[in-house]
């Protein structure tokens, strides 16, 4: 299979016959587990082997659909056995599965599905609203397949799985040939689409899951991200194919209640979950008991781990939360705190397996201790951004990936994260991070959440404001905001208090659970104009 519109193809290992979704079915089968439950969802568990002929149909039934091997399908589906069906399935057939968020606009939907030309889609029925106009906004051509109960105007997946053949012969695929895309979030502009390889997964696998936290067959994982998010594809599909272990599905929203409950009924030995989740579960009356927990481990990334909140929950659970960042074009986590030396605040140490520089405006090194732009590389880097010829030479250059975070090191050699670099704040001439600040101010007994960013000044100078969310049962009043920036100046210098709070009841976020500062930028600056107006 060759790279599609020619875009940069990156220099790896040499390729060898390889296919993604032969590997992570037949390893549990070669190693007696076909009877073992690989996945529990809300229709009940699945075994390994009850996995490996849906998927086997599933390939089957997208040949006899039609689709032919590097054309793409579309997957919006809820965090199912399908899902796992769907993906693996197209895999095996050649066909390159695209696992979309479920939480995007017709718009959104109708840009994907011209910008991958995306020979059809599968959609779970519940989404299905949301596709059919999108199909008509985009004047889409494509096949729909529908899982869940149907529909009368498309093909039903369920049935497309009942005819087919339960065996398929896998896609004669090589290690470096496409297997998947990951559209970005879109939060800085346009989603990007970044282009995987076959032997991503199970590299991710072996390098953070195996060689990180030990994950094991007897592992039961919860993964509050979704599929669709690179983390969540990780968490909850490819590492527990890869070790054997347990991976338990929920489709509905992981909020508080819903976690609670999955964390007492199915007694996950992992947990895998973003910062304000973390935070949500500690505030949550319904949390469970110590005693109620199964839990060996926790993980956590998509935003840094404030050290007060690690420090509270491993308190509160006797467990540890290992912080760590990965990205859509690394595929998984490359920085991570390691299982029994978690230092809080820090995001931790290099992956093995995985390089980093930290450079300054000027491309050079920056010096031990200062702040520097993230370049990383490694096995699971994606080729190119599809269609994107422009995006991809500024961000894939050479062996290196340009993350868009800063970094700073520590003198133990743990990495620190500052903040996006287009989300620093230079503030009387000094550079400040937000992720800094923030961490200051969660650390407070009344504050859930911070997001802090920058606003003009009446003398159009840049200052920090912080927006905050306060804990359930705490009252804004009018000394709490005096007391939150002394409480601030008690452990950053003062140029960094914010110079402005305001308290909100919920800060915007993005489907997988980013903060979107974007927006507070916008709204800041549209409540400082007003004020000048008045």
């Amino acid at each position: 299979m060759s790279s599609q519109r020619g875009e940069n193809q990156r220099v790896g290992a040499e390729p060898y016959a390889y296919n993604a979704a032969q590997d992570l079915l037949q390893r549990n089968l070669a190693a007696q587990r076909a009877h073992k439950i690989a996945v529990i969802d809300e229709a009940g568990g699945h075994t390994f082997a009850d996995l490996a002929e849906r998927v086997h149909r599933c390939a089957n039934a997208l040949s006899v659909a039609g689709l032919q091997p590097e054309q793409r399908i579309a997957l919006v589906l809820l965090d199912t056995i399908d899902f796992p069906t769907c993906f693996l399935g197209a895999i095996a057939a050649g066909v390159v599965p695209i696992p979309l968020s479920t939480m995007l606009q017709p718009a959104d939907y109708a840009y994907v599905l011209r910008d991958s030309e995306a020979s059809a889609v599968v959609v779970s029925d519940s989404l299905l609203p949301q596709i059919e106009p999108a199909v008509r906004l985009a004047q889409w051509k494509g096949q729909i397949i529908v899982s869940g109960k149907g529909a009368p105007s498309f093909a039903c997946l369920s049935e497309l799985l009942r005819r087919a053949s339960g065996v398929a012969r896998f896609a004669a695929t090589s290690s470096k040939d496409i297997c998947f895309w990951l559209y970005s979030s879109g939060s800085t502009g346009k989603p990007k689409a970044a282009v995987h390889h076959q032997n991503s997964m199970a590299q991710t696998a072996e390098l953070f899951a195996k060689g990180v936290l030990g994950l094991h067959e007897t592992d039961v994982i919860y993964s509050a991200a979704k599929l669709f998010f690179a983390y969540g594809l990780g968490n909850a599909l490819s590492f527990p194919l890869a070790t054997g272990a347990t991976s338990v599905l929920y489709s509905g929203r992981a909020n508080a209640a819903a976690v609670c409950k999955i964390l007492r009924t199915f007694r996950p030995t992992i947990f895998c979950g973003v910062p304000t989740l973390f935070a949500a579960l500690l505030a949550c009356p319904d949390f469970p008991r110590r005693e109620e927990l199964n839990l060996r481990l926790c993980v956590s990334a998509g935003e840094a781990l404030p050290e007060q909140l690690g420090s509270n929950w491993t308190a509160r659970t006797r467990v540890e939360i290992v912080d760590g960042i990965g990205s859509t074009e690394m595929l998984h986590i490359f920085i991570s705190n390691r299982p029994g030396a978690c230092h809080y605040g820090t995001t931790g140490t290099l992956v093995p397996g995985y390089q980093a520089h930290l450079l300054d405006e000027n491309g050079r090194d920056v010096a031990p201790g200062e702040m520097g732009e993230l370049l990383v590389s490694g096995p699971t880097a994606a080729s190119c951004y599809w269609n994107n010829t422009e995006k991809t030479q500024s961000t894939f250059v050479g062996e290196w990936v340009k993350t868009g975070d800063r970094f700073r090191q520590t003198a133990d050699g743990d990495y620190v994260y500052c903040g996006r670099s287009d989300e620093m704040l230079k503030v009387s001439g000094i550079w400040v991070s937000p992720a800094e600040v923030e961490s200051a101010l969660v650390a407070h007994d009344a504050v859930l959440e911070a997001a802090v960013v920058g606003v003009a000044d009446e003398n159009d100078l840049i200052k920090p404001k912080a927006f905050v969310v306060l804990k359930p049962g705490i009252v804004s009043k009018p000394q709490l905001e005096p007391d939150l920036k002394e409480f601030v100046k008690g452990r950053l210098a003062p140029y960094k208090c914010p110079r402005w709070i305001e308290f909100i009841d919920e800060l915007p976020k993005t489907p997988t659970g980013k903060i979107r500062r974007n927006i507070l930028r916008l709204d800041a600056a549209a409540a400082r104009q007003n004020t000048q107006g008045d």
